[in-house]
């Protein structure tokens, strides 16, 4: 029996298997195996665990951006509400003001008016003196003595 290199070949495969079982290459490989698959499913449960935390972190951010959007909102109401409070007391205290200033000047205009007036009265009553005083003055002058006489004989008819 002739023995060809395909039959050599077979014998150095059984060989080298048996070598690898006996020195227990199988059990390492599958020990080295298990423990790839233990670091791997490790891995993929501390990413869960990560992706479990980024999640409760991004929904806690989300509450956060939406109670300080409310929060803005609620400031930018409020700030709006007292502009418009404090437009409407500015336009109140405004109306007074022009209508304070209003009736001092119709005030100050109806004393002005008055003092006028009485200007005018008391120059015309000046005037109306000082014509009666010439007009009498004449009249004394031209009819004095029989205005005398008239007089006496009138208080002389009154007393008796």
């Amino acid at each position: 029996m002739e023995f060809d290199a395909t039959f050599w070949a077979f014998i150095a495969l059984l060989l080298f298997f048996a070598i690898i079982i006996y020195f227990k290459v199988p059990g390492l490989i599958a020990r080295i195996m298990d423990a790839r698959i233990a670091k791997i499913e490790a891995d993929l449960d501390e990413a869960r665990r990560l992706r479990e935390e980024a999640q409760a972190l991004l929904a806690e951010y989300e509450r956060k951006r939406k109670a300080a959007e409310t929060e803005a909102e609620e400031i930018v109401a409020a700030a709006r509400d007292e502009a418009e409070r404090l437009t409407a007391e500015a336009e109140k205290a405004l109306e007074d003001l022009v209508a304070r200033r209003t009736k001092a000047v119709e005030d100050k205009i109806a004393q002005a008016e008055a003092q006028a007036l009485s200007e005018v009265r008391s120059r015309s009553a000046d005037v109306a003196i000082e014509a009666a005083r010439i007009l009498l003055a004449d009249q004394a002058r031209e009819h004095g003595g029989a205005l005398v006489d008239q007089s006496i004989k009138d208080v002389a008819s009154r007393l008796n």
